[in-house]
């Protein structure tokens, strides 16, 4: 879906009324414990300890953690679009005030040295940047691929980044097409974009690389409207598709065995504020929902996937730290900082 129907539809959304009573409301002094089975987690809404004054956000985008336990938030508020915390949630520091459309965040160990990678829709770019927000290189439009003649035909929503540096950048509010660069920023190919079979994609929001089965590498995709996640050798071959009923995905982050990924909102409550979190293990089954119903499988078909607590509003991302603590940062929400939430036994 392009981000100008996602503004329309937002607009509509921020007048809509709950889908049922906030869970927050009805335990105003009790933890709460959301998910299922071996992922459930105590929620922490008041994680941020940066002044809202001082420090505002408009979306709350995405969010990495760095080699030294930080935190970083990316938002699309010109005023602070880097916000760095350590995981207690004490600010750090901020930089950044020229990425009007900052969307995608993503972090790469380059020989030792960490770098960025900012995707940034109003721009119609992607751009590297140090840790202090150096700019190392900057991708236009691929006009490459013969695919754009413009460069706002090109909105990208997030790369991932192979080991040997290759750049993979999905056009997830444009044309859906996924662009492979070399480390320098030289075309290599592209793939994907829409169509009727199940090789291309439709809102393709996020992208990563899955090196959980060493022997064979792959790149996961998410095909956000058609509420699944793709699978493609990294030389852009379509392997499979994982399907979430129910769920507008965004991008799939990967943390040891599992796959974790935000929902934007439910299918089934359109444009309601109706967001959760979903868990994946390795074997791509869902285990754990948080704020959602609890996953059930009927002859190996997923059943569809729902919010059942009013916790999130538009989830967007889901960041996993180095003690299995989630952080999730989340779109058109009100302004409102990220939640953590802290596994329970």
């Amino acid at each position: 879906m392009k981000r100008r129907t996602f503004v329309k539809n937002s607009a509509l959304a921020a007048s809509a009324v709950m889908a049922g009573p906030s869970l927050l409301a009805r335990n105003p002094k009790q933890d709460i414990i959301l998910g299922h089975g071996k992922k459930r987690y105590k929620l922490d809404t008041k994680w941020s300890q940066a002044d809202i004054t001082k420090y505002p956000v408009k979306d709350c985008h995405e969010m990495v953690q760095d080699s030294k336990g930080r935190i970083l938030l990316l938002t699309n508020e010109t005023k602070n679009n880097v916000i760095i915390y350590d995981k207690k949630g004490k600010l750090l520091s901020t930089w950044g005030s020229e990425y009007p459309g900052a969307h995608g965040l993503t972090l790469f160990d380059e020989n030792g040295t960490e770098v960025l990678f900012i995707c940034d829709n109003n721009r119609h770019q992607v751009i590297k940047t140090d840790m202090n927000g150096r700019v190392l290189l900057t991708l236009d439009y691929p006009k490459e691929t013969g695919e754009y003649t413009k460069a706002d035909e090109y909105v990208p929503t997030e790369t991932a980044i192979a080991p040997n540096g290759d750049i993979f950048v999905a056009d997830g509010y444009g044309k859906d097409f996924i662009t492979q660069y070399d480390s320098k920023g030289n075309y290599i190919r592209h793939f994907g974009g829409r169509g009727e079979t199940n090789a291309h994609l439709l809102n393709a929001h996020g992208v990563c690389m899955d090196f959980r089965d060493p022997a064979n590498p792959s790149l996961v995709i998410s095909s956000r409207q058609q509420m699944a996640f793709k699978r493609y050798t990294l030389d852009g071959k379509y392997l499979s598709t994982i399907s979430l009923p129910g769920a507008w995905v965004c991008r799939p982050v990967i943390k040891g065995d599992y796959l974790y990924a935000a929902v934007l909102m439910s299918a089934s409550q359109p444009w309601k504020q109706s967001g959760f979190v979903t868990i994946l293990d390795k074997k791509d089954k869902v285990v754990s929902n948080i704020a959602a119903n609890a996953p059930e499988y009927e002859a190996g078909q997923l059943k569809e996937l729902f919010q059942t607590d009013a916790v999130f509003a538009y989830p967007h991302d889901v960041c996993i730290d180095d003690e299995e603590n989630l952080y999730v940062a989340q779109w058109n929400s009100g302004q409102v900082y990220p939640y953590k939430l802290t596994p329970v036994s």
